[in-house]
């Protein structure tokens, strides 16, 4: 029970443990893991080199790359390939969950009442961590000033920027909020023009493209990043109009065993992972004595 900001509130808690976390070998997948970051750097990168009209020119050609996000991990990728020198001009896209959104037009970074599910349901977070580090880099790297803002934000869960900051941010960065309607037109639209089946997440981002192509304002080149496969969200693709075209491989998971735990509300979740992480370790350790199982 609950959203994606409140399954991070028992990981955050576990990897602040720093016996634990080094005792049982743990890592996230997600975008908390700098090594996530890192390796979405290149995603940029190898974008550039693809829409780059010329590499010959000096200055080199700007490229408009449109981010779909959540938790803000590619965001903050990007951003260091703009401190590195890659000329990309950042557009950030969100669903109806907009505090990416919100803090880069009016400098307002406050969690909204509730979180609402939408088609992107990847995106529906409203505390998109990696904007402490978006907030270090355009600060100039200041660990006093981030520091004090994302001390005031979990203890207000509310903040505005320094008019400064909230300068240097617009500077690296534009956004948009995509609705469900939006998503699933452009889903139809894509599909249509392309026969590319795009996922709901990769469609906020094409959505952005479309409005600016649409309104004549495609001055420079631009890409957009899709970061699921639509397989996974054939929910979304009926409500496009569309027909889910499911992989053998995403089939034959159907009839393969599924475990799960229940985590209600009013329990312990840090507790119930730590004792998961505890019985996979001791498990590993088991079949480690007997490599024959």
């Amino acid at each position: 029970e609950g959203n994606s900001d409140e399954l991070d509130e028992p990981i955050k808690a576990v990897f602040a443990d720093v016996a634990f976390v080094q005792k049982h070998n743990l890592m996230s997948l997600n975008s908390i893991n700098w090594s996530r970051v890192l390796v979405q750097m290149a995603h940029h990168f190898f974008a550039y080199f693809q829409c780059a009209p010329s590499l010959d020119t000096h200055p080199l050609p700007p490229v408009e790359i449109v981010v779909p996000t959540g938790a803000g991990g590619n965001v903050a990728a990007g951003c260091i390939a703009q401190k590195m020198g890659l000329p990309i001009l950042l557009t950030v896209a969100v669903n109806h969950n907009d505090i990416i959104h919100r803090t880069v037009q009016w400098g307002d970074f406050s969690v909204s009442e509730t979180v609402k599910p939408t088609l992107a349901s990847a995106m529906d977070i409203q505390v998109p961590y990696n904007m402490e580090r978006i907030f270090w880099l355009v600060s100039g790297f200041n660990n006093q000033v981030t520091r004090a803002l994302m001390e005031q934000f979990e203890r207000n869960q509310s903040l505005h920027l320094p008019k400064e900051l909230h300068n240097k941010l617009v500077e690296a960065v534009t956004s948009q909020s995509v609705s469900d309607e939006a998503i699933t037109q452009t889903m139809g639209r894509c599909w249509e023009e392309n026969q590319y089946l795009l996922c709901p997440h990769s469609a906020t981002a094409v959505s952005c493209h479309y409005q600016q192509t649409d309104s004549g304002q495609s001055s420079v080149p631009r890409c957009c990043l899709a970061p699921a496969s639509a397989a996974k969200f054939p929910e979304a693709i009926l409500a496009a109009g569309l027909t889910p075209q499911t992989p053998t491989e995403i089939l034959a998971l159907e009839h393969k065993e599924t475990r799960c735990t229940p985590m209600q509300r009013g329990e312990d979740w840090i507790q119930m992972l730590r004792d998961t992480i505890e019985g996979l370790s001791q498990r590993r350790k088991g079949h480690a004595v007997n490599p024959s199982e």
